[in-house]
C-alpha cells in the first residue's frame, strides 16, 4: 500500500500540486486520469521520488519516502517496477540484457540465476525465441512486453506504469492491459497507472483518481466512474466515441 497526504509541489510560481491525498491499494489497480497539463504526470514521479516534493508525506507501507537519504531511496527502489511511456528499453542491449539489467544493478545473483529470472519473466509477457534480438528488431507491443518483464524481475512490491499504450494500435493495447492487470493480481503489488486512456479504465477496472488543476477532483471504483456526479469528469470520460457509445449503453441497456 501505498499513502499520500497533503501533497504540494511547485515548479517556481506554478503550483502544479495543490494538497494531493490518497491511498492506493495494494492488489489492485489504481488508475489516474485527467487532462494534459492537470498534473497526474507530476503526481506519478513524485510518488517514485524522481521529483522532491514541497511538502506532504509519501508512505510505503508506513515508510515515508520524503524522509529517506539517498541510500534507503536506492534500498526502496528495489522494490519498485517501472514501466515507462516509451518503453525506454536499452538500444544497444538484446532483450535479455535489457530484462536483465535491474537484476545486474540490485544483485548479487549468479549470472545463471540472472538468466533464468530473465528468461522466467519473459516468459511470463509471453516472450519466446526472442532473447537475441534487439529492441529495434522487435514489435512495439513486444517492446512494451519486454519492458513489462523488466519492471518484474526483480518481484517488486510497487509497480507504476506511465501511459503503458502510449503509441499501441487498441488490440495491442488490450493485451498490455490485461497483463497489467494478471500481473497485479498474481504478484499482489501496488500498481498505480498513469492514462489518458479511457480503454485501459474499462479493461484494468480498479480504484480511479480523476487529478484536475492539481487536486484529486473524483475519486471512486472504475464501476461508479460513469455514474459519478461531476461535469468535469463526464467530459473528459466520455470525450471519445467509443466512450460515447459505452455511455448509450449504459443508459439504455435493452435497446
Amino acid at each position: 500500500m501505498i499513502e499520500i497526504s497533503n501533497i504540494h509541489k511547485s515548479f517556481g510560481a506554478k503550483h502544479v500540486l495543490n494538497g494531493i491525498s490518497s491511498v492506493f491499494e495494494k492488489g489492485r489497480a489504481n488508475l489516474i486520469i485527467g487532462r494534459s497539463g492537470m498534473g497526474k504526470t507530476v503526481l506519478l514521479k513524485s510518488i517514485i521520488g524522481l521529483y522532491a516534493v514541497d511538502s506532504g508525506s509519501i508512505m510505503y507501507d508506513e515508510r515515508d519516502i520524503t524522509l529517506m537519504k539517498q541510500k534507503e531511496i536506492r534500498n526502496l527502489r528495489q522494490e519498485v517496477g517501472l514501466l515507462f511511456q516509451g518503453s525506454a528499453l536499452f538500444d544497444s542491449l538484446s532483450v535479455i540484457k535489457n530484462v536483465k539489467f535491474p537484476l545486474d544493478m540490485f544483485t548479487d545473483m549468479s549470472e545463471q540465476e540472472k538468466i533464468e529470472r530473465a528468461n522466467w519473466c519473459l516468459k511470463r509477457v509471453n516472450i519466446v525465441n526472442s532473447n537475441h534480438l534487439l529492441p529495434s528488431e522487435i514489435s512495439g507491443g513486444m517492446q512494451k512486453r519486454v519492458a513489462i518483464a523488466r519492471a518484474i524481475a526483480l518481484n517488486p512490491k510497487y509497480l507504476f506504469c506511465d501511459e503503458p499504450n502510449s503509441g499501441l494500435d487498441p488490440a495491442t493495447s488490450i493485451v498490455i492491459d490485461e497483463l497489467i492487470k494478471e500481473i497485479t493480481e498474481e504478484f499482489d503489488t501496488t500498481t498505480i497507472i498513469n492514462t489518458h486512456d479511457m480503454n485501459s479504465v474499462l479493461t484494468i477496472g480498479g480504484t480511479v483518481s480523476f487529478v484536475h488543476n492539481g487536486q484529486i477532483r473524483w475519486q471512486g471504483d472504475s464501476e461508479t466512474l460513469y455514474d459519478a456526479d461531476d461535469e468535469l469528469l463526464l467530459d473528459f470520460v466520455f470525450a471519445s466515441e467509443i466512450m460515447k457509445q459505452v455511455k448509450i449503453a449504459k443508459r439504455h441497456p435493452h435497446k
